[in-house]
């Protein structure tokens, strides 16, 4: 039995959205700067993370550009079986990225980065 088009459609949206945010949480952007960059609503912005409405190919590639990524980037894996969610471990780097982002000071992201340094180090020596 062959899949539904529309179905199709609603997945590659929602995988094309998929990899819209993980580009944008490494960033460090939040929802509402990307969409300034790229001239929308923040609820539109929302809305195609999610899936939920469909890009243009102008949007995309307008997209693709304020994220500094090549418009294959957001196709990347479509093919493949994907897991749904991400995993715990990938959570938590996209989680450290956003918040290392956040710190406007440059003397404390400074302070993270060499301790986070000294951290994996400290974990290699271990091992």
């Amino acid at each position: 039995m062959s899949e539904n088009p529309v179905n199709r459609a609603n997945a590659t949206d929602k995988h094309v959205g998929t990899r819209i945010r993980e580009r944008r949480i490494m960033l460090g952007l939040s929802q509402q700067q990307m969409a300034n960059m790229i001239g929308v609503t923040y609820q539109q912005a929302h809305k195609y993370e999610r899936g939920i409405n469909r890009i243009s190919a102008g949007r995309l590639y307008e997209i693709s550009q304020v994220l500094g990524i090549p418009v294959s980037f957001f196709f990347e894996g479509l093919e493949e079986e994907r897991v749904p969610e991400l995993n715990e471990r990938q959570r938590m780097c996209l989680e450290l990225a956003r918040n290392f982002a956040a710190i406007s000071n440059e003397k404390h992201q400074d302070a993270l980065s060499q301790m986070a340094r000294a951290l994996a180090s400290a974990a290699i020596a271990a091992e």
